[in-house]
């Protein structure tokens, strides 16, 4: 399964064609998936262009993708930098009108289980966010079933993230050998050479301008749609 990430924190001033309204995410969207993607992740945003959980602003993007391509998976982000507090996180998913049809939750965030339990509770399918071995572990511990599991390689440098990635698939494979699908995806530098592996053992992966703004070549990708396509290319290859 190749998922399309399509903006993340990435503002217009790092890449002109980061997609931030509505109209703009669900364009990508319809791009994105005449190319072959199976789902599409997001981080809507507010009339300010800020990250947001707030229901209003996930409603008016999910519902702008869904309209643009019905039937695609649409998932969104509660990651802690959108709100700090997990409290408020719960809250703001406990609130949501329209609902995605999964969202990422990370492990190391503090108030991690309560939100994907409130995630669960609302029925949307939870991915839990891997980025250690050590949250691999922590979410071992969690009471809440899940859905796929987000391998999500941090660091820039391609050794390293495909070192961290053969890392927390062990863990996994130790921990969880019969767990939930796997998607293994970089960031910056190491994404393609992740993305890369995760063709080659037959995970699920995704790519997009959230992962990166370069192509496999290293020139700039001038849209989601060019680096989905490389994706597809790379895939087929």
């Amino acid at each position: 399964m190749l998922k399309a990430c399509l903006n993340g924190g990435p503002r217009r001033d790092e890449h002109p064609a980061v997609p931030v309204t509505p109209a703009e995410l669900a364009a990508d969207t319809a791009r994105c998936a005449d190319l072959g993607v199976a789902a599409v992740h997001l981080h809507p945003r507010d009339a300010a262009g800020v990250e947001s959980l707030d229901p209003a602003v996930i409603a008016d993007a999910v519902t702008a993708l869904r309209a643009a391509r019905s039937g695609l998976p649409v998932g969104v982000s509660t990651g802690a930098w959108i709100e700090p507090d997990p409290g408020a996180r719960v809250a703001a998913v406990r609130a949501w009108s329209v609902l995605p049809d999964f969202a990422s939750v990370n492990a190391h965030e503090e108030g991690a289980e309560a939100v994907a339990a409130a995630v669960h509770e609302r029925g949307v399918l939870v991915e839990a966010g891997l980025w250690t071995v050590d949250a691999v572990q922590t979410w071992r511990r969690w009471r809440v079933p899940v859905g796929r599991i987000l391998v999500e390689c941090t660091p820039d440098d391609p050794a390293a993230a495909l070192a961290d990635a053969l890392a927390m698939l062990a863990a996994l494979a130790a921990f969880a050998p019969d767990g939930p699908p796997v998607l293994l995806h970089g960031e910056g530098r190491a994404a393609w050479p992740v993305l890369t592996e995760a063709v080659r053992r037959g995970l699920d992966t995704r790519i997009g301008l959230e992962d990166t703004r370069h192509l496999p070549d290293a020139g700039l990708a001038p849209d989601n749609a060019a680096l989905v396509a490389s994706a597809v290319a790379l895939g087929a290859a």
